[in-house]
C-alpha cells in the first residue's frame, strides 16, 4: 500500500522528516518498506528558468533555425540557436540550461550542453512543453506570460509538487489503516503517546445539500445479509474531462494513473477515506436499482471486455434489465461513465466481505474496491464518504446533487464490547503499565470506555476494527501503541524443565534429522496444498479421497496432498533445473485423505536421492548413487530407533519400477525403491531418482522408552572370509538368514565385500566374498572352535544354497 506524505499531512499536522515518520509507522505495527521521492514532473525543472528573448534572427547557415538573444535575468545575455517556427522577441519562454537533465518520452535522460549548430553557438534550450513533461505537444516552443520576470525558476511558475511516498508492507488484519484517513489515525495515535499533542483533521461535507430533486432513481436491496448498507444519490449536469493538476498528482503519487474527473475521484475517496465508490451513468439505468443474485450461468461483460459467467451466490448491482456491476468487484461495460455521461447515480455501500472474496476469487479479479471490501471497511462512513465525493465531484465536474440520499441500512452493524482485566495485560506485556496511559492510549484508538473498575475496563470497540474483537487483540493494540521497544527486560529468569519421554515425536524427529543430515541429506518443508490432478499418477490414489479447498487461490493449490512424492519431485525438478543435480532430501510432513467415514491425516517421513553419491575430487572418482546406497541408508534409520526383527516384502505401491517394503508383522514401515520413469517424465525428470516413503506412526508406536545396552566386549573378536560362487538367483539375504540359523550365539556379523559376475565364470554364476565375524563375550575364542563353525557354516552353505568354495 502506498501512502502519500503530503497527502497524509491534510489529515494530521506533521512537521516531521519522513524518516522519522517512517520509523514510527513501523513501531505502530504499519511496516514501512521504502520512502520514495516523488515529482509531479521527472526531474521536477530544476535548471529550467524564464528566460526573455530579446532578439530573434534567421540562421546564416540553415533556414529552418533562428538564432535567439535571451535574457535569463542574470544580467548576461546568452545565445540560443532555435528550430520552433513560432519563436520571436519579446517572448517569455522556458530555458533549460547549460547542465540541466530532461527526459525523453521513454524517460530516458539527456543533459544539456554548450554546442555549435552550424557554426553558431548555443548556450542552452528553448523548450516546448513535451520536453518539459508538461504535455504532448510539440508544435512549438511554450510561451509564457509576459507578467513572469526573467530568471524565475519554472518549478514555482508551474508548480511542482515534491512528495513522498511510504510503501507500507500492510498486513491483512489491517483493514482500518488502508487508506490515508485510517493511516493518521493510527499515527495520531503514536504521537500521542510520544507527547506530540495533534488533531485529526477530517475532511468537511458540510456544504453537502440538494440542490434539486429532479433524477431520482429508487433503490431495492434483496439481500441484506450480502448488502447490509447501501446508499446512493444522483449528480446532473455534470462534465467529463481530465480532472485538475492536483488531483491527477495526488493519485500518481501512489501509482494510479488519472482517467477522468469523475472516476478520478472515486479512486480519491477509496484512498483518502477506505470507502469504495462506483459511478454510474445515469441515462443507462432502467428504472430502479436493484441489489440481487442472479441464476447461475448468466452472461456478463465487465469494464475488461470479458464476458464472464456468474455464479449464484455473485452479489450484482442491477436493473430492472440486468446486470450492471459485480458488487464491490468490478463495474459493467454498458453501465460505466464515458465521455458522454451528463448525469450520474453515485453508490456507496457496505458489502459482506465473505461474498466479496469469494466472488472475486471466483472471477480472479483483485480491484482495489475488493481488496478493501472483502477484509472489512468502515460501515458508519458510507454515507459521510459518498457525501465527501458528490462535494469533490461538483468542485472537478460542475454539477448539481438532484436527489436526496438513498441510505438503506435495515440492522446497524453494532460496535463491539469487551472487558479488559488489567491482570492480564501486566500477565501478556510483563511489564504493568500505569492505568492512564492505558486508558488514554485506547481513547486515542478511538475505544470508548464505558465502565471504570479496579480490575479492569469495560468497552466497546468500534465496527470497523474488525480484527479487534477479544480481550488479547487490544493488549496488543495497547503494546503496540505504547511501543515494543518501550518495554524494558526482566532482571530475573524464569525457565521450565519439561518431563517427556524419549518417543516423543519431536524428539525422535530431531534425533533421525539430525542423524540423515549427518549423512549429507538436506530437510525440505513442501506446501501441503497441491494440485488434485496429481492423484491420476498412481493407482493407489484416488481423486475421490482428495480433500479439495473451497476458495483454492490456484488450480495448483487446489487440493490438500495425498502423497509427499510429488511436491518432493517438484522440489528436485527445480534444482536439476539450475544445474543441481546430485541431492539428498528428506521431509517429515502429513498427507491428508477424505473417505466416506471421514477425514484421515498420516504422518510420514520420506527420502529422495538422485545423482552421484559424492562431489568430484582428485582422489576419487564420481560413482552414481544406487539402490544398495540407498537401502544402507534407510535400514540406518530402523537401527538408530532400535527396530529389529523386520521382514523385507515387495512393494505394493504402484509409483515404484523396483523396490522393497520393510515390515514387522503385518505393519509395513517403510517402503523404497527406484521411482518409474513414467512419472519422472511429468516432472521433466530424466535421472534416477529413489524414494522411500515411511509410516511415521507406525515407527512410532514400535518405539520403547526403555533403554537397553551390552557392555563392551573383552574378548577379541575373530573375522573369517568365504569366497563362495553360487547360482545366480541366490541372494545375500538368503546367505545372511542360513549363516545366522546355523551360528545364532557367536557369529556377531555378516557381511558382503565383492561381487564378481563374468568371464571366467561357469554360465548361472555368480561370485559372492562374505566376511564372518565371531565373538564369545565370556572367553578368548581357540582355533578348534573357530574352525568348527566355519565348517559348519560351509557346510548348510553347500548343502542348502548349492554353494561351493572358489
Amino acid at each position: 500500500m502506498k501512502i502519500s506524505y503530503n497527502w497524509l499531512k491534510q489529515f494530521i499536522k506533521i512537521d516531521w522528516k519522513s524518516e522519522e515518520t517512517a520509523a514510527l509507522l513501523t513501531d505502530l505495527g504499519l511496516e514501512v518498506e521504502v520512502v520514495e521521492k516523488y515529482q509531479s514532473v521527472k526531474g521536477g525543472l530544476e535548471g529550467i528558468v524564464v528566460g526573455h528573448v530579446l532578439s530573434c534572427v534567421p540562421h546564416p547557415d540553415a533556414d529552418r533555425l533562428k538564432v535567439t538573444t535571451v535574457d535569463l535575468g542574470n544580467g548576461v545575455p546568452v545565445q540560443i540557436v532555435c528550430g520552433a517556427t513560432n519563436v520571436a522577441a519579446g517572448q517569455k519562454v522556458p530555458v533549460a540550461t547549460i547542465g540541466t537533465t530532461l527526459y525523453d518520452k521513454e524517460g530516458v535522460a539527456f543533459q544539456i550542453k554548450k554546442g555549435k549548430i552550424r557554426g553558431q553557438e548555443s548556450h542552452g534550450m528553448i523548450c516546448a512543453e513535451d520536453e518539459l513533461g508538461l504535455g504532448e505537444s510539440h508544435d512549438g516552443i511554450m510561451i509564457l506570460e509576459d507578467s513572469i520576470a526573467a530568471g524565475t525558476t519554472a518549478a514555482s511558475v508551474f508548480k511542482i509538487e515534491n512528495d513522498e511516498v511510504f510503501e507500507i508492507g500492510l498486513t491483512p488484519n489491517r483493514a482500518d489503516a488502508m487508506s490515508h484517513f485510517g493511516t493518521a489515525r493510527d499515527l495520531r495515535a503514536g504521537l500521542l503517546q510520544s507527547g506530540v499533542k495533534v488533531e485529526l483533521i477530517s475532511p468537511s461535507v458540510s456544504n453537502f445539500r440538494v440542490d434539486k430533486r429532479t433524477l431520482k432513481i429508487d433503490v431495492n436491496v434483496e439481500k441484506n445479509l450480502l448488502a447490509p448498507r447501501y446508499c446512493g444519490v444522483t449528480i446532473s449536469g455534470i462534465t467529463i474531462k481530465p480532472s485538475p493538476a492536483w488531483l491527477q498528482n495526488r493519485l500518481k503519487a501512489i501509482g494510479i494513473n488519472p482517467k477522468n474527473n469523475i472516476v478520478d475521484v472515486t479512486n480519491y475517496v477509496l484512498h483518502e477515506l477506505g470507502q469504495p465508490l462506483h459511478a454510474f451513468d445515469a441515462s443507462k439505468i432502467h428504472g430502479k436499482i436493484i441489489v440481487k443474485t442472479l441464476p447461475s450461468g448468466t452472461k456478463f461483460t465487465t469494464l475488461d471486455d470479458i464476458e464472464r459467467t456468474l455464479h449464484e451466490e455473485d452479489l450484482m448491482i442491477c436493473d430492472e434489465k440486468g446486470p450492471l456491476c459485480i458488487a464491490g468487484v468490478f463495474g459493467g461495460k454498458n453501465s460505466g461513465v464515458s465521455e458522454n455521461t451528463t448525469s450520474i447515480f453515485l453508490e456507496s455501500a457496505y458489502f459482506n466481505p465473505v461474498s466479496i472474496r469469494k466472488s472475486a476469487k471466483r472471477h480472479q479479479l483483485n480491484t482495489d474496491a475488493s481488496f478493501r471490501f472483502e477484509r472489512g471497511i468502515d460501515p458508519n462512513i458510507t454515507e459521510y464518504a459518498l457525501k465527501r465525493a458528490a462535494l469533490l465531484i461538483q468542485e472537478v465536474a460542475g454539477g448539481e446533487i438532484t436527489s436526496d440520499i438513498v441510505d438503506i441500512y435495515p440492522k446497524k452493524i453494532e460496535d463491539f464490547p469487551v472487558v479488559l482485566n488489567f491482570n492480564n495485560v501486566k500477565k501478556i506485556i510483563g511489564q504493568e503499565l500505569p492505568k492512564e496511559i492505558i486508558k488514554n492510549i485506547l481513547a486515542s484508538l478511538e475505544i470508548k470506555v464505558n465502565s471504570v473498575s479496579d480490575a479492569g475496563l469495560g468497552l466497546t470497540i468500534p465496527a470497523y476494527r474488525v480484527d479487534v474483537q477479544r480481550e488479547i487483540d487490544v493488549i496488543e493494540e495497547i503494546l503496540r501503541v505504547y511501543g515494543y521497544n518501550n518495554i524494558k527486560f526482566s532482571d530475573k529468569l524464569n525457565a521450565t524443565v519439561s518431563n517427556a519421554p524419549r518417543t516423543e515425536d519431536y524428539k525422535v524427529q530431531n534425533i533421525i534429522g539430525t542423524q540423515l543430515n549427518s549423512q549429507g541429506f538436506h530437510e525440505m518443508m513442501a506446501n501441503s496444498l497441491t494440485t488434485s490432478s496429481y492423484v491420476q499418477l498412481s493407482e493407489k490414489l484416488k481423486e475421490e479421497h482428495n480433500v479439495m479447498m473451497l476458495n483454492p487461490l490456484s488450480n495448483d493449490l487446489a487440493a490438500m496432498r495425498q502423497s509427499l512424492l510429488f511436491s518432493g519431485l517438484e522440489a528436485i525438478s527445480y534444482n536439476i533445473n539450475r544445474r543441481n543435480s546430485d541431492l539428498k532430501l528428506f521431509e517429515f510432513g502429513k498427507t491428508y485423505h477424505k473417505f466416506p467415514s471421514g477425514y484421515e491425516e498420516n504422518k510420514h517421513l520420506t527420502m529422495f536421492i538422485t545423482g552421484n553419491r559424492n562431489q568430484e575430487n582428485w582422489t576419487n572418482a564420481q560413482k552414481p548413487s544406487d539402490f544398495f546406497l540407498f537401502k544402507g541408508y534407510v535400514e540406518a534409520v530402523l537401527s538408530r530407533l532400535g527396530i529389529q526383527k523386520t521382514q523385507n516384502l515387495p512393494v505394493t505401491t504402484d509409483v515404484f519400477s523396483e523396490g522393497i517394503a520393510i515390515s514387522q508383522g503385518s505393519n509395513v514401515l517403510v517402503e523404497f525403491g527406484v521411482v518409474k520413469k513414467s512419472i519422472l517424465k511429468h516432472f521433466d525428470i530424466k535421472q534416477e531418482i529413489l524414494y522411500a516413503d515411511f509410516n511415521w506412526a507406525l515407527v512410532l508406536k514400535l518405539l520403547s522408552n526403555k533403554i537397553k545396552y551390552v557392555e563392551i566386549p573383552k574378548y577379541p573378536e575373530v573375522r573369517r572370509d568365504l569366497s563362495l560362487l553360487l547360482n545366480e538367483n541366490v541372494s545375500f539375504e538368503a546367505i545372511y538368514n542360513l549363516a545366522r540359523q546355523t551360528e545364532k550365539s557367536l557369529l556377531k556379523n555378516i557381511s558382503l565385500f565383492d561381487v564378481y559376475q563374468g568371464k571366467n565364470l561357469p554360465e548361472g554364476k555368480k561370485s559372492y566374498a562374505v566376511s564372518f565375524t565371531i565373538q564369545d563375550n565370556t572367553k578368548t575364542l581357540t582355533d578348534v572352535q573357530i574352525d568348527k563353525i566355519m565348517g559348519k557354516l560351509q557346510k548348510n552353505l553347500e548343502t542348502d544354497l548349492e554353494a561351493s568354495l572358489r
